[in-house]
């Protein structure tokens, strides 16, 4: 490996190390905490986005679902081919575009506020037809990709993931979700496994007003 090819990780190890501080800098507390309040209480959330936000995107939709908030990660060309028919006026949309203007996305803003679901959107543009149609905006600044070429959705791409981190986090404790619950959905893997193993030797405490059966988070 060249001595450059070893500088230009390290330099990108950098860039996203300050990608991640500038997302806590940026965080809104009333806006995030308006978020928090929407995700805890609605009964199904959908994210959508396109590309590297879409990835990220998904992923968030299945971090919901493993602390049992009902979700989904609907690409956009699927939304606007009947997807979102699953969207209904009680839900929460998440929407995630840098510029905020991404043209797959403008249909899909336009359908969510006719229906009336609450949308939050993740965008750098406070300015763009998605924060001005949003009910809650979460801000991102990106100063730069961590590429050589600052083409690649790199440090973006961490600062989404950071923050949709930085909601789960907080549902977590919004909502009341614990170890046994979240044991009981997920038996499989070294996860599940490590929770069995600490169940069957006693590690972790049986409620004693509360079945895990029975356990639902705080809505």
């Amino acid at each position: 490996m060249k001595i450059e090819s070893w500088n230009e990780a390290l330099r990108s190890l950098e860039i996203e190390k300050s990608a991640v501080a500038v997302v806590k800098d940026m965080l809104d507390p009333v806006a995030f905490g308006c978020a928090v309040d929407v995700l805890a209480r609605v009964p199904r959330i959908m994210t959508c986005a396109s590309g590297s936000s879409g990835i990220a995107a998904k992923k968030f939709a299945h971090s919901l679902c493993c602390i049992e908030r009902g979700a989904m990660f609907m690409p956009p060309c699927e939304a606007v081919h009947g997807g979102l028919g699953a969207l209904k006026p009680e839900d929460a949309m998440v929407m995630v575009s840098r510029g905020g203007k991404t043209a797959e996305l403008l249909p899909v803003i336009e359908v969510c506020k006719k229906k009336g679901a609450t949308l939050i959107a993740v965008t750098e543009n406070p300015e763009s037809p998605l924060a001005a149609a949003a009910d809650i905006v979460l801000p991102l600044h990106i100063e730069r990709e961590s590429d050589k070429y600052n083409f690649m959705a790199t440090a973006s791409f961490v600062a989404t993931i950071v923050l949709f981190d930085t909601l789960l986090a907080a549902l977590i404790e919004e909502t009341g979700y614990t170890r046994e619950m979240f044991g009981l959905i997920h038996p499989g893997g070294a996860v599940g496994e490590m929770l069995k193993s600490e169940s069957d030797n006693g590690v972790v405490a049986e409620s004693d007003s509360l079945s895990v059966k029975n356990s639902q988070p705080r809505r």
